[in-house]
């Protein structure tokens, strides 16, 4: 039987897509709406029934890393700004996951994206496996022999598993060119242009015939003009944009084996105005009980 995985979530991706997902009627403690704390719970409770993983961490991280910012300033520039109600959960997020068991990994400096790629890293390297949850497709630069990018299927139950063979299906390279691939094509959720007149097809083109984004460049004369343009005259832009897209991994502990605690998790429900959930967490551990 292979190893239980770990999943590692993407903390802003499960909270956001919550709270845009569930109406903000839904109320719990003081009358404040918990509609993102509710959607992000069920999502995690669903996804860990789904996979059984050996623990769950749920990464924060800097709305933009500085470095990035310092190579491209308009670096997230263009994201809007966080409604108070959705800050108000955000605040409180951790509470709440931790009360489940889960546990939560922060960084000031790094953006939840490098957290959960030095997650993925050190569990390789102990000879395990992981799950990225997240909405981000830069994160298919993780996907190896043992790191795969989990999505919720839309409109169904489950979660599909984004591995090497898939990226290469969907975008015609291996997940090592990923922030390669970004570069050029560009990602407007970040704010990076890429090359103009370049898009997803002839990106991959272009890596699939020189290999890489640095390589594309210097053999930016084979190409016809508009394209050789583009290499040559922004070279330096690309190679800002490469690094903005590749992830910054950091020594990080591995976590260690936790399951989820329905009763912790009941109790926080409760705390924060959750009742049927509550109601429900307490009725599954009844049943586990049997």
């Amino acid at each position: 039987m292979p190893p239980r995985p770990l999943l590692a979530v993407d903390a802003p991706f499960v909270l956001y897509r919550s709270f845009f997902a569930l109406p903000d009627s839904i109320h719990g403690i003081d009358d404040r709406p918990v509609n993102a704390l509710l959607g992000a719970v069920n999502l995690m409770l669903r996804i860990a029934a789904d996979k059984d993983p050996r623990a769950i961490v749920i990464c924060f991280g800097a709305e933009a890393a500085h470095y990035r910012v310092e190579l491209f300033p308009p670096y997230h520039a263009d994201r809007p700004t966080v409604p108070d109600a959705l800050a108000w959960q955000f605040e409180r997020a951790p509470e709440v996951f931790e009360a489940f068991g889960w546990s939560c990994q922060s960084s000031g400096e790094l953006e939840a994206d490098d957290l959960l790629g030095s997650l993925a890293t050190v569990e390789e390297k102990a000879g395990g496996s992981t799950l990225i949850m997240t909405g981000d497709r830069d994160m298919y630069q993780c996907a190896n022999a043992n790191t795969s990018v989990v999505f919720l299927k839309g409109g169904s139950s489950g979660f599909e598993e984004v591995n090497p063979a898939e990226v290469k299906r969907r975008y015609g390279i291996e997940p090592e060119l990923v922030p390669d691939f970004i570069a050029l094509r560009g990602d407007p959720s970040d704010s990076l242009p890429g090359a103009p007149g370049i898009g997803p097809k002839t990106a991959a083109e272009l890596l699939q015939k020189h290999g890489s984004l640095e390589a594309a460049i210097d053999g930016a004369a084979q190409e016809r003009p508009r394209i050789r343009a583009a290499l040559t005259d922004l070279a330096d832009q690309l190679r800002a944009y490469r690094e903005i897209a590749t992830l910054q991994i950091v020594d990080i502990e591995r976590p260690g084996d936790r399951p989820t605690d329905l009763d912790g998790g009941a109790e926080i429900a409760r705390r924060y105005g959750l009742r049927r959930l509550a109601e429900r967490l307490e009725q599954a551990e009844k049943l586990s009980d049997l």
